[in-house]
């Protein structure tokens, strides 16, 4: 099975995106997973989407979780994801 895209978005001087990486990175390190960064600054196309909801976390290219992120709730979501 494919391991799982997790993307997070974030924009600048966001200090809920600082506690969102600390979060993802917490839950994909303990699981063996990668994670990538978009930021709206930099992708006009995502500011549109999710102004509103950053920070963002996209699993496989579904919104899995915005603002504060659930570690419990990602840790299912990619557990799922990987079959377990």
């Amino acid at each position: 099975m494919a391991k799982p895209e997790v993307v997070l978005i974030t924009k600048a001087d966001c200090h809920l995106c600082a506690d969102a990486r600390d979060a993802v990175e917490r839950v994909t390190s303990a699981l063996g997973l990668g994670w990538t960064e978009q930021q709206v600054d930099e992708l006009p196309e995502l500011r549109e989407q999710y102004a509103e909801e950053i920070p963002v976390v996209l699993v496989n290219g579904v919104q899995r979780d915005f603002w504060k992120i659930d570690e419990a709730r990602l840790e299912r979501v990619l557990q799922r994801a990987l079959g377990h």
